[in-house]
């Protein structure tokens, strides 16, 4: 991997796919469920583990391997981005100046993952959270709620600090 200066989940996002499976311990297995003749015969389905980061994602929905392994490479990145948490940059408010970006964006997911970096740093505390990103509580859930998996992650770190689910 090229040194870009960068560290963690940015590091590990910015990998192309065959760099980051070298990262990945990988699983080939022969899924159940249906899909005729075939799936009960070839080793279809795919695990990626993490190692680094402590992630498992996994991918059986095809019967092609090929398409499954580009599947959890995909599922392992936004994983990265959302499930994996690391203390918020200094600058994290200037990162908000351009305003919020939507989930089709390709900012939505580093943006994302900040603000549960905040959010898990201010101990699920939405209106701290908010302070910190100089924004308003209102804005910064509303921000989480567009994208159910970023929704589902400020969930589970409310209560992992005993705090309430948002509604």
């Amino acid at each position: 991997m090229e040194d870009r200066g960068l560290t963690g989940r940015a590091a590990w996002t910015s990998l192309d796919d065959d760099a980051l499976v070298c990262q990945c311990e990988v699983d080939l297995y022969r899924a159940s469920g249906p899909g005729g003749q075939k799936r009960n015969k070839t080793s279809s389905a795919v695990r990626l583990r993490h190692p680094p980061s402590g992630l498992i994602v996994i991918a059986e929905e095809s019967r092609s391997q090929h398409d499954n392994r580009a599947r959890a490479l995909k599922r392992l990145k936004r994983a990265l981005w959302l499930s994996y948490r690391q203390p918020p940059p200094p600058d994290a408010a200037r990162m908000l100046s351009g305003g919020w970006p939507t989930p089709k964006s390709a900012a939505f997911l580093p943006t994302a993952a900040m603000v549960l970096d905040m959010l898990d740093a201010m101990e699920g505390r939405v209106a701290d959270a908010a302070r910190e990103l100089e924004t308003g509580s209102a804005a910064l859930a509303d921000f989480l709620r567009q994208d159910e998996d970023s929704w589902r992650e400020a969930a589970q770190i409310r209560q992992r600090h005993g705090l309430p689910v948002l509604r």
